[in-house]
């Protein structure tokens, strides 16, 4: 240890922090059912739950919607931890691997976007996209894209 202490905050708390400062910038709404998938780090791991959904709420044009696992039951994309290499074990019992699994539950609830928070997540949930049947036109974004997105000029 260097024997310094940083103070760690993930993108959307820092941005959670400043909501009254952004909240007048955004202003391209962005018409859109918008789920949001608990991270395990950000979530379960650090109860973080409400920011993300802050900053989602404050975009003009998102309506929120909750999946069936959310918060402390919400589900791993399967590419963290080791799990891409559990994907073989996932097909092999339950005929879904659990990005899968995730994005039919997105699409159960009528998602337009499944929104993220974790750098594992896009590629994942993508992938999933292409191969779940009905989720042809639901696109993966990050939280900060769709926050940059609402930005005025």
């Amino acid at each position: 240890s260097l024997g310094i202490s940083y103070p760690v905050q993930h993108l959307t708390q820092f941005l959670a922090e400043r909501i009254d400062q952004l909240t007048p910038q955004l202003v391209r709404e962005v018409k859109a059912r918008v789920a949001f998938h608990d991270p395990c780090f950000l979530g379960r791991a650090n109860s973080v739950y409400d920011e993300p959904r802050r900053l989602l709420a404050a975009i003009p044009g998102v309506e929120l919607v909750e999946m069936a696992h959310t918060r402390q039951t919400s589900l791993c994309c399967g590419g963290g931890g080791g799990g891409m290499w559990m994907d073989g074990f996932h097909w092999e019992k339950a005929h879904a691997r659990t990005s899968e699994w995730r994005v039919q539950e997105a699409c159960a609830v009528g998602a337009d976007i499944l929104a993220v928070a974790c750098p594992y997540e896009p590629l994942r949930f993508e992938d999933a996209v292409k191969v779940v049947p009905g989720a042809g036109k639901m696109v993966v974004r990050d939280v900060a894209e769709l926050i940059a997105e609402s930005l005025g000029e």
